[in-house]
């Protein structure tokens, strides 16, 4: 007998039922509590693959940016290494060019001593070269092993007569030397060169205001040391500009006017009819073209050779403002390497045998 009233509203628990029930208890049957710890653990687990596969992808990704940027300057010095080279080499070849028409030039001189030739288009110096191979020039040497496929370069040039245009530095004169030193325009070469404005039809205000100009900057640079306003003397026909002579007078006067270190003379065997036309006074242009067209058959020797064609110009010639040779070229080189081009230029001075270099330039253009 039990205790009275101890089991009396339960009744006891059957063994189906306690092989039922799991050990977790009887919430597991509808899903309660115990389920959470299952769900939380598949979550983390998600988490974690997420995370791994981003970080493998950053990786990824870094690893592809620092071996492009390795490529890249890979590249960039060997491009650079590349245009050095070219450099190097366009320098040394455009160099020989030079030195091969400084050497042409000194022996047309020596042959002009012994003759008694002028300076005229049927010398050597004044056939320009033709765009040619480099390696057409290695080709006469047989003990030379080049690639020909390495040489994808391509030389010309040409020299150019400068005493065959009117030289702007002739507008002044220098009277004296040292601190009496006094410059002056010159109104014989003035005359000139108004005469050429003329024909070219550009204004002669230009002119004047140039000359004037170019007195005051050379006077200064005689007798004052300390930096002015004025202009730069100028030492190549481009900068003419920094006297007050614009692009259009410039593109115009190019073939016939120039800028000289020093005063010379116009030479009658290669000038432009324009430049002789202006330079000898009272003469026509249909006479200078009559010069021009009798130096083609037979170039002057001597001022009197030129007066013998235009007996009515005799007494117009002078030796100041005339002549039949030259001293001062311009040298022009041309190398094209691949898709650039280089260009050189120089102002040979030719004393007697000695050819010295005034001043030198190198560009390149696409």
């Amino acid at each position: 007998m039990g205790r009275p009233g101890a089991s009396a509203s339960l009744p006891p628990r059957s063994s189906a039922a306690r092989v039922a029930a799991p050990r977790g208890g009887w919430a597991c049957l509808g899903g309660g509590p115990a389920a959470g710890p299952t769900l939380r653990a598949g979550s983390s687990r998600t988490s974690q693959s997420g995370a791994a596969l981003l970080l493998a992808m950053l990786t990824v990704t870094l690893v592809a940016t620092l071996a492009s940027a390795a490529l890249w300057q890979q590249w960039r010095a060997s491009e650079v290494e590349q245009a050095d080279r070219q450099r190097v080499q366009a320098g040394w070849i455009l160099t020989g060019a030079l030195d091969w028409a400084r050497l042409i030039l000194r022996e047309d001189a020596r042959s002009n001593q012994s003759s008694g030739n002028g300076d005229h288009f049927g010398e050597p110096w004044a056939m320009p070269l033709e765009e040619a191979r480099l390696s057409s020039f290695l080709a006469v040497d047989k003990g030379n092993n080049a690639d020909d496929s390495a040489l994808q370069a391509f030389l010309s040039g040409e020299v150019i007569d400068l005493q065959s245009r009117m030289n702007f530095t002739n507008l002044v004169r220098t009277v004296g030397s040292g601190a009496t030193a006094k410059t002056e325009i010159s109104a014989t070469d003035l005359r000139s060169f108004s005469r050429l404005y003329q024909q070219l039809g550009l204004p002669e205000a230009e002119l004047n205001a140039a000359a004037r100009e170019l007195q005051t900057t050379t006077h200064l640079a005689l007798t004052d040391p300390m930096p002015s306003r004025t202009a730069l003397l100028p030492r190549k026909f481009a900068q003419l500009a920094w006297l007050g002579v614009s692009r259009t007078s410039l593109a115009a006067l190019e073939p016939h006017a120039t800028v000289l270190p020093v005063r010379t003379t116009l030479n009658l065997n290669t000038a432009s009819a324009q430049a002789i036309f202006a330079s000898v006074p009272g003469m026509d242009l249909a006479q200078a073209r009559q010069l021009v067209s009798a130096r083609e058959s037979k170039p002057f020797k001597s001022l009197a050779d030129v007066g013998n064609v235009l007996p009515a110009m005799t007494g117009q010639l002078s030796d100041l403002y005339h002549g039949v040779r030259s001293d001062h070229f311009e040298v022009r080189g041309r190398l094209r390497l691949d898709n650039t081009l280089i260009e050189e230029r120089s102002l040979v001075v030719r004393n007697n045998l000695d050819m010295r270099i005034y001043w030198r330039e190198r560009f390149s253009r696409p």
